[in-house]
């Protein structure tokens, strides 16, 4: 072991779901998987970019299952394993189900990380679960030249509770649980000190459980769920006005922001994820001609375990806000409707 400790964040070349593969390249990747016609009790594939699969063992109950892990973009470990895994259980509350239990999935880099740091990361990733009402059963740990650290969750629910990204519809509003931000907060963190109260804030929101998913799968008029991770709010919202045929139109002032959100991304602090993550679909997106850069940066933003992007009808919209806002979400808010028009998303501003 070096006399000199690294940041656990300076042990990897990204972090969080910042990590993931761009939208394009992922789509490259996936060109060609053969569809799983062949598999009637799969409702939920690999067809629309869902956030977990779910499989139908009988009329009354369907298993969901979800994997998620990625490299640190904090340097305390309990934070890492609090973060990985309230990111990977999300997974589950997005597709309208209650998770049951986890595998752990880690990865480390032996003789470069303190065994102790180890145990504090597994520790945290345990703390999220106990939360979640869960026990972490087993997993697997190889080692690595980055840290890794994550979560293979399964769930259940109901298949009327059964809730994708692709079934949203003409009319319905659209609202975002948490605040945008996380990856402009944690560029901040990399490139310096961050003040311990906005690392504060970047914490709570990464670790706030998307519980209120499961039970928001009740409720008829809720259409379609997804939550907002690597790809940014953009991303995640074009997948589901193209699963779902429609237009998203986007009213940028609505979104909510973390307090220092607008700040950071005005002093240059974008991840390269966010600047990816305009390649890969900047194209099916209209923006304002007005709208500055610091903005646009924050609508690629990628978020590690970000807020659950919820179509549901006009009608009970207001209702439901007040709902998710009750539950502890107090960032929630109406961020926009589903369109008819060619699918894609449409910014206001």
């Amino acid at each position: 072991m070096s006399s000199t400790k690294m940041r656990l964040s300076q042990m990897a070349h990204g972090g969080g779901c910042g990590c993931k593969l761009s939208p394009a390249v992922l789509e490259t990747l996936l060109a060609g998987t053969p569809a799983n016609n062949a598999f009637p009790n799969l409702l939920v594939g690999t067809e629309t970019g869902d956030d977990a699969a779910v499989w139908r063992i009988d009329g009354e109950t369907c298993l969901i299952s979800t994997t998620d892990f990625f490299t640190p973009m904090v340097d305390d470990p309990r934070d890492f394993g609090r973060i990985a895994a309230t990111n990977a259980i999300s997974d589950v509350y997005a597709t309208g189900g209650k998770p049951v239990f986890a595998l752990a999935i880690l990865g480390m880099p032996l003789g470069k990380i303190d065994p102790a740091d180890v145990r504090e990361i597994l520790t945290g990733g345990r703390e999220v679960c106990a939360a979640a009402g869960i026990p972490v059963a087993g997993g697997h740990s190889i080692d690595t030249p980055e840290p890794i650290y994550g979560l293979a969750v399964n769930g259940v629910c109901h298949p009327r509770a059964v809730r994708r990204n692709c079934d949203a519809r003409e009319g319905d509003r659209l609202i975002l649980t948490k605040p945008i931000g996380v990856g402009v907060y944690s560029a901040a963190f990399k490139k310096g000190p961050l003040p311990a109260a906005d690392y504060a804030d970047m914490i709570a929101t990464m670790t706030l459980l998307n519980r209120i998913g499961s039970e928001l799968a009740a409720d008829a008029e809720v259409h379609a769920m997804t939550d907002v991770t690597g790809f940014g709010v953009l991303g995640h919202g074009l997948e589901m006005a193209r699963g779902s045929g429609l237009r998203l139109h986007l009213d940028a002032t609505a979104l909510p922001l973390l307090p220092q959100a607008r700040a950071l991304s005005e002093q240059g602090f974008v991840t390269g994820a966010s600047g990816r993550n305009w390649q890969s679909y900047g194209a099916a997106i209209t923006l304002p001609e007005s709208m500055p850069d610091w903005q646009r940066h924050l609508l690629t933003d990628p978020q590690t375990s970000g807020g659950l992007l919820i179509a549901c009808s006009a009608a009970r919209a207001a209702a439901l806000h007040r709902m998710i806002v009750a539950a502890g979400y107090g960032h929630a808010a109406i961020i926009g409707e589903m369109r008819r028009g060619e699918p894609g998303v449409e910014v206001s501003m």
